[in-house]
Formats: structure tokens, C-alpha cells, sequence
């Protein structure tokens, strides 16, 4: 239980900096938004989660307001539950990705499934049926007993979860590096599906509407998770349970039930309708309030609770899960009560929307708060840091790039590592856990470039991903930004879609570091310039800052999350072989880009050198594979990623037990270079001369490089091995490595 402290003794103790506050925010708090009155304790509280960076933005603002965040396609842009695009026939895709880093660490089990269950929550807020679940995942070696078990609990977790609720958890991406041994990543991305008309907002507004608290009841977990979520690890810091919340995806499917029937057959009378997640309910509340311009009434005796004697302060600032906050028109109260009764679901008549743009709130007759709404919401502070260019990055781009020599005899030898090295081996161990077909639309489960769901009643279909190689940004943030928007463009268009928008999940350090912050102002530029480029807008996302631990930073790993449309599902394109006799096609030209590499990390342990990256280039690449897709001339598309040629050549091979047999004009250290915008194609010897004549009207470089046979070997110039030995070695690294 809390003990509830006088505001006196909250400005003798300075508890508030253990909250998060600092003493500048305390005294604009106590000087300038309430006129020189002492905040009582509930009211600090409600401050320090309302103003911490997980909520308000206030290191991030400044970068957020570089990213394009419009376009014809979208509906609704940043400043939602989640972001819509238009997908045509009066329906729209709805997705948002969210952190739960550090409730991950601490609780790798519950950590990772309210992460799941956050998310959903934003998507089905918004009036959407969330139709997919996809991750990114960061951990420390594997080779080390405490990363094994959190890998392990978080696949549990994020599993056990959407398996649980009956959404499939169809793609993702882990990769593994000494940076997140004590901060590890967890990033949820949902998607959902929509008609126009059902779209919602979180707002509460109209004199006298009632505000509705409905799902579970509130306990005492996830208090200050959001503050928790806004600084660094310390020693000490994994013993914080008290900030993890705990899931119950059975109450959640019948929460994503109800509210789905409010929306579809009571929308007449809904207002608004907004998850109760970081902060909990004043984060909900008041933001519903804000938006409207309204103010908000609040009697605390009503709020449903599962433990005895909450004070008003736990009330507020619990993230207990599977909650949500309705506005309802006045005089149709029975009407909520009745239908949340059906699931079995508490829904309860909190309060009412007032027009005096405050935020007050009543416990057993009494007034515990009474601030201005638009101070929790609105009137953070924003911070403008300090950046300072790192001394490695004058290095790296001062250095001349890597530049490996591997011998005939020694290429099949590296080849056969690389395939075991665990950012690149098989995550076959990992998403087997998930069930990726129920609700039955998945087109393509994971194992492919992108995930692909049908949308049901047309002919259309929705490609989706996530991605990003943290390595490249450590090099260059710009450039290493840049890419990760174009990666996921190009997994987006090897699946036959056209690409739509992103959401993100910015993970960096403390952005209070000038250096941490360069890194994150600077990987905008470059994501910015890519959306730009791509007409990928951003639509939603998250900032989760602080990833330290003990003073030492992640590596910048900004995620995306990526949607495309494809038109047709004919145009579903997946990486596999599809039959001996097809020709290889390699797109793109091949440069010595080792810098930040699988092979250089390898080789050498470490990374280090110049990147670099032609955004024009990609563009055309990307534009030409589409459209040679949308023609029918290509059997199967994948791009080149981690370990390069040789490496996407073995994955296209491998799921249909097939051989390659190719020649290329490449150095044996170059079948492993990473230079992007490059795809391997397979198409039939009947398109060659359509395919080539699309080519040389493309201005695009491409060449038959050698062909698919039925040999099951693997044959690259000097490189021979059995597609079978091959297999073996890219399965079994992962799972050998986890015991």
C-alpha cells in the first residue's frame, strides 16, 4: 500500500524526483499552472507519469515534427490510438507498434504480453478488428544463460497472448548484439481492418456526457510504469515488478468484443473511446478531455477494484490492463451497462464532461484533484537537447571501408558460419510458437519476406513487416534510418505490394546525452528522407528512450513497421524456388559494402567503416520488381539482406528443397556484401524476353545470373554445398544455441 504524503512533505522530500519530475517541472507545476498552491499527491503523481517521456514526448516533440505525416492514403495520421490508411472499397488498414522494453527485462513473460495487449487495445479503439500481430525483437549473446530465458519468456509471452485472444501473430524479425545484453528490445506492432464509417476518436466532449470505465477492475500493478519506461537501468532496476502490469487475454477478447459491438451497433451514442495504457486512466481521461477542449468531473468511488483500501493515486496511475474509457451520450448510460453485461465486463459510470477545461476529481465526498486538463496533456515542457556528434562517427566516415579477402578454399567454410550466426539462422524455433493462421486469412505465415492476410470481400490482400539493422545507424544514423525504411519498402514490394505508410518504434538511449540524442535527431533525417522518397508517411508510433543500462546505450535501433496493398491476389509473390528450370535474376548492382555486416561482425567481432546507401537507386529497383510482378513475370522476389547474395540465394532454395547453379561476376567476399536495393528473382525462360525488354525500359540493372535446378546443391561459383546440409545448418543454429 502507498503511503500518501502531505504536499508540504512532498516539496520537503522532493519525492516527486523519484517519480521522474524535476525541480524546474516541479516549481512550473506548483508557480505557473496552479498559481503557487502546493500539488497534493495524487496531483504529483498524475504530473510525474503525465510529463514523463513515455507520455508527453518532451525530448522528442522536436524530432517527431520532421516526419511527413500526410499523404492521399491517409485518414488519420499521428495523434490517435493508431494511424488509418485507405485501402480502397470503403475500407482501411489501422496499425501501431509500441516498446515494452523495460517491463521485458524485468518480467520477460508479462512484460511481452501487455505489450500484445497494449497494442491491441490502440487498434480496436479506433473502431478496427485487429487482424495480425507482428514483433521485432532485440536480445543480448545467447550464449548467455539469463538472455536465453528472456528470449524464451518473451516468446512465451507475446505467444501466449495472441494465441490466447485468437489474432494471428504473423511476422517479425530478431537479431541479437552485446548492446541489448541488459536493455533488451520488445517492439508489437498490430494491424487492423476497418470500414470507413466505424473510424473513431478518443474524445470526450458534449456538456454532460457520461464517462465510462469499462473491462477489468483496477489493482495496484504497472504504478509508474510510464515513468519507469522513461529512465535508464540501474542496478537494482530488475527488481521493479511493481511496474509491470499483468495480462488476461480471455478478458481482453471479450473487452475487443464489446467494444467492437458499441462502435458497430451503438454508434449513435458513443462520443468516444480511448485504451487505458501508459498512465492508465489519467492518460486516458484527460487526453479525452484535451483533445475536445472540454474538462472532466471524475467520482473515484466508482472505479471497480480488486484490491482493498486504493488511494486515489493508485487509482490514477495504475496500468492494470484490458481497461478502456468510453464517452456516451447523456440518458443512454443503460444502454453501455446492459451490453458490457452480456460479456460479463464491468462498465461503470465514472463521470461526466464538464465545459470549465479542468480535470477534477471526488473520493468519498471529498475533492483530491483539481488541475487544468490541458497541463496533464498538453502543457509538458518541451525540451530542445543538446547535439553532439559522437568521436566514432568522424572515425567511421574518416576510415576506408572493410574490405575482406576470403580465399576459393575458404568461401564455403565462411558461407556455412554465416548461415549459423544467429541474426541470420532460421527463427523457425521462435515463430513455430506462435499460431500465425488463426482467424484463416493468412496468405503468407512468417518465413517470408513479408507477411501476407487476404482481406476478405475483395480481391485484395495486405502485405506487412518489420525491420531494421540497428548496425548500419551505429555507423551512420542517417543513412542507417534510411535503409530501414527502404528494407521494409523492399520486403513490402517482394511480396507484390505496393507500400503504404509506417509506424515506429523509436529505441535509443538517454536522449539527456548530447551524443544519444544526436543519434536519434540525426536517424530522423534519415527515416524522413526515406518516407519522402518512398511515399510511405509515418502514421503512428512510439519513442521509447533511456534504453541504458549502468550508463552504456543500446545501439539506435529505430523499428519499422511497414504496410503495402497488394491489388491482386494473384500478384502474391513469396522468396521460395518455385521450379528447376527458372532463371535467376539478380537486380541491382553488388559494391564492396561490408561496413556494419554480418561478415565484418564475424570476422572480426566488431563493426566499424563507411556506409553507403543511393536512396534514387533503391527507388527504381523497387519501382521496376513491382511492376515486373504486377505483369506476371516473376515466380518468386526476395531481397538482399544480412549476408548478401549468397545468403538470400540458399533461403530461396530452401523451402522447396531445389538447387542453384550461378555464376556472377562478384569477388568471393562480395557474395556476402550487403549493398542495398537489391533483389534475387526467379522467372520462367517463357518471360525472359518480356522480363528483359521491361528491364531496358526500366533502366534498371539486372542479369540472369544462373538458374534454379533440381539437384538440391547449392552452387555459386567456388561455393558448393547440399541444399539438405545447408538447411540443416540455418535450422538447427537457433535452437542448438538455446540449450
Amino acid at each position: 500500500m502507498t503511503i500518501e504524503l502531505s504536499p508540504e512533505q512532498i516539496q520537503n522530500t522532493a519525492i516527486y524526483r523519484e517519480w521522474g519530475l524535476t525541480d524546474e517541472e516541479y516549481l512550473k507545476i506548483k508557480d505557473e499552472i496552479l498559481d503557487g498552491r502546493l500539488p497534493n499527491f495524487t496531483e504529483t503523481g498524475m504530473y510525474a507519469v503525465m510529463w514523463s517521456e513515455h507520455c508527453c514526448y518532451k525530448n522528442s516533440k522536436p524530432v517527431l515534427k520532421k516526419f511527413p505525416t500526410t499523404g492521399p492514403q491517409v485518414l488519420m495520421g499521428p495523434g490517435e490510438g493508431a494511424g488509418v490508411v485507405d485501402i480502397g472499397d470503403d475500407l482501411a488498414v489501422v496499425f501501431k507498434a509500441e516498446s515494452h522494453n523495460h517491463p521485458s527485462y524485468v518480467e520477460p513473460y508479462e512484460g511481452a504480453a501487455t505489450g500484445s495487449g497494449g497494442i491491441i487495445r490502440d487498434i480496436f479503439s479506433m473502431g478496427a478488428r485487429p487482424i495480425a500481430i507482428l514483433d521485432s525483437l532485440r536480445f543480448g549473446p545467447i550464449d548467455n544463460g539469463k538472455t536465453r530465458h528472456i528470449v524464451d519468456q518473451v516468446t512465451a509471452g507475446i505467444a501466449g497472448y495472441g494465441n490466447c485472444i485468437g489474432i494471428p501473430t504473423v511476422g517479425g524479425e530478431v537479431a541479437f548484439d552485446e548492446s541489448y545484453a541488459g536493455n533488451p528490445l520488445v517492439n508489437v506492432m498490430c494491424v487492423g481492418l476497418i470500414e470507413h464509417k466505424h473510424i473513431q476518436k478518443g474524445q470526450a466532449k458534449g456538456v454532460g456526457n457520461s464517462i465510462f470505465y469499462v473491462g477489468a477492475k483496477t489493482g495496484r500493478d504497472g504504478i509508474h510504469g510510464a515513468s519507469f519506461a522513461s529512465k535508464e537501468f540501474g542496478s537494482g532496476s530488475e527488481t521493479q515488478r511493481s511496474a509491470v502490469q499483468v495480462g488476461d487475454p480471455f478478458m481482453e477478447k471479450l473487452l475487443l468484443e464489446a467494444c467492437i459491438e458499441v462502435i458497430q451497433n451503438h454508434g449513435d451514442i458513443l462520443v468516444g473511446i480511448q485504451d487505458m495504457g501508459a498512465a492508465g486512466l489519467v492518460s486516458s481521461t484527460s487526453e479525452m478531455a484535451s483533445k475536445a477542449g472540454s474538462g472532466l468531473r471524475l467520482n473515484l468511488d466508482n472505479v471497480p477494484q480488486r484490491e482493498t483500501g486504493m488511494i486515489p493515486y493508485e487509482m490514477m496511475l495504475s496500468e492494470s490492463q484490458e481497461r478502456m474509457v468510453l464517452c456516451v451520450k447523456k440518458g443512454h448510460e443503460q444502454e453501455i451497462i446492459d451490453l458490457f453485461k452480456k460479456y460479463d465486463l464491468d462498465a461503470v459510470n465514472i463521470g461526466q464532461v464538464t465545459d470549465d477545461g479542468f480535470y477534477t476529481l471526488y473520493h468519498k465526498g471529498e475533492m483530491v484533484a483539481h488541475v487544468p486538463v490541458d497541463s496533464l496533456a498538453e502543457d509538458a515542457p518541451t525540451y530542445y537537447r543538446e547535439a553532439k556528434v559522437p568521436e566514432r562517427i568522424q572515425k567511421f566516415t574518416d576510415s576506408e571501408k572493410y574490405l575482406p579477402e576470403i580465399t576459393d578454399s575458404a568461401v564455403s567454410d565462411i558461407f556455412k558460419k554465416l548461415l549459423a550466426q544467429p541474426t541470420i539462422a532460421s527463427k523457425k524455433s521462435i515463430y513455430e510458437t506462435y499460431d500465425s493462421r488463426v482467424m484463416t486469412n493468412t496468405v503468407v505465415a512468417p518465413g517470408s519476406d513479408s507477411a501476407v492476410l487476404r482481406v476478405r470481400g475483395t480481391n485484395k490482400a495486405l502485405a506487412m513487416t518489420t525491420d531494421c539493422n540497428a548496425r548500419y545507424l551505429y555507423l551512420d544514423p542517417e543513412k542507417g534510418g534510411a535503409i530501414a525504411v527502404a528494407e521494409a519498402a523492399r520486403n513490402i514490394v517482394a511480396s507484390g505490394g505496393k507500400p503504404l505508410a509506417i509506424t515506429d518504434c523509436l529505441n535509443f538511449g538517454n536522449p539527456e546525452k548530447p551524443e544519444q540524442f544526436w543519434e536519434l535527431t540525426t536517424a530522423a533525417d534519415g527515416i524522413s528522407r526515406s518516407c519522402l522518397a518512398l511515399d510511405t508517411p509515418v502514421i503512428s508510433g512510439n519513442v521509447s528512450l533511456y534504453n541504458e543500462t549502468n550508463g552504456s546505450a543500446i545501439l539506435p535501433t529505430p523499428m519499422i513497421g511497414m504496410v503495402g496493398l497488394i491489388e491482386d491476389v494473384k500478384n502474391i509473390t513469396t522468396q521460395e524456388f518455385k521450379k528447376a528450370g527458372d532463371l535467376i535474376v539478380l537486380v541491382g548492382q553488388t559494391f564492396d559494402d561490408f561496413s556494419g555486416s554480418e561478415l565484418q561482425k564475424m570476422l572480426t567481432g566488431e563493426i566499424s567503416g563507411r556506409i553507403d546507401f543511393d536512396l534514387e537507386t533503391e527507388k527504381i529497383n523497387q519501382d521496376f520488381v513491382l511492376k515486373a510482378i504486377t505483369d506476371g513475370l516473376v515466380s518468386s522476389a526476395h531481397d538482399l539482406a544480412e549476408g548478401g547474395l549468397a545468403i538470400a540465394l540458399a533461403e530461396s532454395a530452401f523451402a522447396n528443397g531445389l538447387g542453384v547453379d550461378v555464376k556472377v561476376d562478384l569477388t568471393n567476399a562480395q557474395l556476402f556484401s550487403e549493398t542495398q536495393g537489391r533483389f534475387i528473382l526467379s522467372i520462367s525462360p517463357e518471360n525472359q524476353a518480356a522480363f528483359e525488354k521491361l528491364l531496358t525500359e526500366s533502366s534498371v540493372s539486372g542479369e540472369v545470373i544462373g538458374k534454379v535446378t533440381d539437384d538440391a546443391v547449392i552452387k555459386i561459383n567456388d561455393l558448393t554445398i547440399a541444399t539438405d546440409d545447408a538447411v540443416s545448418i540455418y535450422e538447427g543454429a537457433l535452437p542448438c544455441l538455446m540449450k
